[in-house]
């Protein structure tokens, strides 16, 4: 048991649901297996669940725990300051497939 870090500019989705909440009202959640740490207070990149970089969050409270079925979860929730522009997005996803994803050629 112990905590991962997640990088201080990845707020990757997993869920397509979550994105969708987060994009239509503004505020909204995602769960994570096991026990992150997310930046709480911090203005990160969020990423849709095929890497695409698509808006500016703010994680406003990060929440570690173990749920009732005995798993390791961390819900993160944030709210939207803002989409990106076009140019912002494909800048963001090719740093963010240098930085973190890796090469998508090379997979």
């Amino acid at each position: 048991m112990g905590f991962q870090t997640e990088f201080n500019s990845v707020c990757k989705f997993k869920s397509e649901q979550e994105l969708y909440e987060l994009l239509e009202y503004g505020r909204g959640k995602m769960v994570k297996s096991g026990f992150r740490v997310f930046p709480t207070g911090q203005k990160v990149i969020a990423y849709t669940p095929d890497n695409q970089a698509i808006a500016i969050v703010k994680i406003v409270a990060s929440i570690a725990e173990i749920n009732f079925q005995g798993e390791e979860v961390t819900e993160v929730e944030m709210e939207l300051i803002r989409k990106l522009t076009e140019e912002e997005a494909r800048v963001q996803t090719a740093l963010a497939y240098e930085m973190f994803f890796g090469d998508p050629d090379k997979k």
